[in-house]
């Protein structure tokens, strides 16, 4: 589990959040309100948006990004972290704990990679 999130605001737009995940060399970005999981945006968004609205870089990530995003809790597994991300089709899954956003895992993470 990773515990340096990279987070942006749900009004920050499509372009704002490519940029941050770029330089921050990550696929998602979670979207988050105080320490509570609001949403996770990803590449897979990006190119989702940019698909649908030839202005898609100017509109807020809250109107593409999944919304109460499926979660594991600190005590899975690598294992279980994988075949989660795989039977949904993810490469993250955000970590909570009572609620509380405290990690983030990529496919990479548990892949042996």
């Amino acid at each position: 589990m990773n515990t340096l999130l990279v987070t942006v605001a749900e009004d920050a737009t499509v372009a704002e959040a490519a940029q941050v995940m770029s330089l921050q060399h990550v696929g998602s970005a979670l979207i988050v309100d105080g320490d509570r999981l609001r949403g996770i945006f990803t590449e897979r968004d990006i190119v989702r948006a940019l698909a649908a609205e030839h202005d898609a870089a100017g509109h807020a990530v809250g109107s593409w990004m999944t919304a109460d995003p499926i979660t594991l809790g600190p005590e899975a597994s690598a294992a279980e972290a994988r075949d989660r991300m795989l039977e949904e089709g993810f490469r993250h899954i955000p970590v909570v704990e009572a609620g509380r956003l405290v990690g983030i895992v990529s496919l990479r993470d548990v892949s042996g990679r």
